[in-house]
């Protein structure tokens, strides 16, 4: 899994400094996978990491309906703090997003 530290994240070639503290958070689990605790492995491991680096804020949007995904992030702490209606396109059809947060 691909991770920057604090402050790496660039766009035009410039650090992007008002974000450097906060980031967004994403486990893909195979169909087949789903359900035996993967996802839970993946995020205890990741949760661990990333208030020692420094890490304030944690971000995770989930395509809705995927109950699965929202009770993971719930279950991590994190809160639904945005619905967004059929911004997202996915299987041939409009789909909602929700975005999660949790303050370290």
């Amino acid at each position: 899994m691909p991770m920057r530290s604090p402050g790496e994240s660039r766009m035009c070639g410039r650090p992007r400094s008002a974000y450097r503290f906060s980031v967004e958070i994403t486990v893909y689990v195979a169909p087949g996978n789903v359900g035996h605790g993967i996802g839970s492995m993946l995020y205890s491991q990741l949760f661990s990491i990333l208030q020692p680096l420094g890490i304030h804020a944690v971000i995770g949007g989930i395509a809705l309906p995927k109950e699965p995904s929202v009770a993971l992030h719930e279950k991590f702490g994190l809160e639904k703090v945005a619905h967004f209606q059929q911004v997202g396109f996915k299987f041939n059809k409009w789909v909602d997003v929700g975005y999660w947060e949790r303050v370290l």
